[in-house]
């Protein structure tokens, strides 16, 4: 196993651990041996990444800024990021929005099948959570999203790992250390420099548990599944939402392989793990060192590109939930509003999805989330809310999972091309987790 790649370790990891699920279903007793002693494991390396994450942040956003010697340089990658990522984001809704109107997964779907869900589905405990979630949401006021960029106590900030709060702070420290001249800036550079180092050290200490870690958390998902003839009934959609998905995952090889002149099947190998954990943890945010660790040591994407496009990306970048949110809004009224799909609401659809997925936040089902404030955008009635969500609901794990990869490959995408355009894309150099193990042991 020592030769063995880590991508393929996952992998192993990931099958052993769907097939462990679906044993426990079977076995009496065997989702609550799955609940109390296998799924903690995955629980401790969600948040093992977790807890590294903020200052990953924040130590490789600041060493990067002040590296540039450059406030100008700051301005020309902001831009170049955010209008890459707006582009990717609008193509993915299009591609969505396409698919959906072609193969009308909703059209035709028995009575009797959208009753069930909803008797299933319309009050279940996370449906109600999704619409207080998204009320909270649009009742804050159009520019809160702005209002949510600037802290007010940073170490707050940091325990809740408020991702664009803690860029924010970065990226003033870093701009400030520029202005005060690079003598008296250099021990705090120093030190941060230092603490980049260690944190990356930590992402490959804890990536030798992740083949354990994913085990745990696909036995979990699976053990979740309790009604296979509902998601055999949703199977059209999904394919839909999937068949998107791979279609997006192709659009970011092709700018691979024009634009950055990379091989794509290349970049899937070193972007790998991270798409693994994605799928496995459905967040942006826990796969976050794991993708910065991957586009930095193994792509070769400059610290000061990849520590401000990757974390700007796990939160304003969310390509694969935009696609959903088309798919999605367009199923729902084919099943229960017919009369709302109009060339006019879907116009509207991909501008909203498009904001929508800039307020996103990198967690779990906060597609869902917005997905409501989509559907209000274009009038859909609120009565009907409730079983637009029970219709999607059941399936909507492992599609999370399944977007969640399109997002983190999109940002591993972007930080390539911004890298490249500014000519900070070289040769990659991994680092394993005991380069100097022998010096110490």
């Amino acid at each position: 196993m020592k030769k063995l790649a880590l991508h393929w370790k996952i992998i192993i990891g990931m099958i052993l651990g769907i097939i462990f699920g679906f044993l426990m279903n079977t076995i009496d007793g065997g989702k609550l041996f799955t609940t109390h002693w296998i799924a903690p494991f995955g629980k401790i390396f969600i948040n093992l990444l977790k807890l590294i994450a903020v200052p990953l942040i924040l130590a490789s956003l600041i060493k990067g800024v002040s590296d540039l010697k450059d406030i100008s340089k700051i301005k020309k990658m902001g831009l170049r990021t955010i209008g890459i990522y707006i582009t990717t984001t609008l193509v993915a809704i299009v591609i969505g929005l396409s698919i959906v109107n072609i193969a009308k997964p909703g059209t035709g779907m028995p009575k009797d099948t959208i009753e069930k869900i909803k008797m299933k589905y319309e009050n279940d405990a996370g449906v109600v959570d999704k619409l207080n979630k998204a009320n909270a949401t649009k009742d804050a006021g159009p520019l809160q999203p702005l209002v949510d960029i600037f802290p007010s106590n940073i170490f707050q900030s940091f325990a809740d790992a408020s991702m664009l709060q803690v860029i924010f702070f970065a990226l003033f420290v870093g701009i400030c250390l520029l202005l005060i001249g690079e003598k008296k800036a250099k021990p705090m550079v120093d030190f941060f420099d230092s603490l980049n180092e260690v944190i990356m050290k930590m992402v490959d200490l804890i990536m030798l548990f992740a083949p354990y870690a994913v085990f745990a958390l696909m036995a979990n998902v699976i053990i979740a599944f309790d009604d296979t003839e509902i998601l055999l009934k949703l199977l059209y959609y999904a394919l839909c939402v999937v068949g998107g998905l791979f279609l997006m995952v192709c659009f970011y090889l092709l700018l691979v392989s024009i634009y950055a002149k990379k091989s794509p099947l290349w970049f899937l190998k070193q972007i790998s793990p991270a798409q693994l954990l994605a799928f496995s943890t459905s967040s942006s945010a826990a796969t976050l060192p794991v993708t910065m660790e991957r586009v930095e040591e193994h792509i070769g994407v400059d610290k000061e590109v990849s520590g401000f496009v990757l974390p700007v990306g796990a939160t304003v970048n969310m390509d694969g939930t935009s696609l959903y949110q088309g798919i999605a809004a367009v199923f729902i009224m084919q099943v229960i509003w017919p009369e709302g799909l109009t060339f006019t609401n879907q116009i509207v659809i991909i501008l909203t999805a498009l904001l929508a997925s800039i307020g996103s936040a990198a967690v779990p089902s906060a597609g869902m989330v917005m997905l409501v404030i989509v559907l209000e955008s274009i009038g859909f009635p609120a009565e009907l809310l409730p079983i637009g969500l029970a219709l999607i609901f059941a399936v909507d794990r492992p599609l999370d999972m399944c977007r969640t990869v399109v997002n983190v490959t999109g940002d591993a995408t972007v930080s390539m091309l911004v890298a490249k355009s500014l000519d900070k894309l070289h040769e990659p150099h991994p680092k394993e987790w005991d380069d100097n193990y022998e010096d110490v042991k």
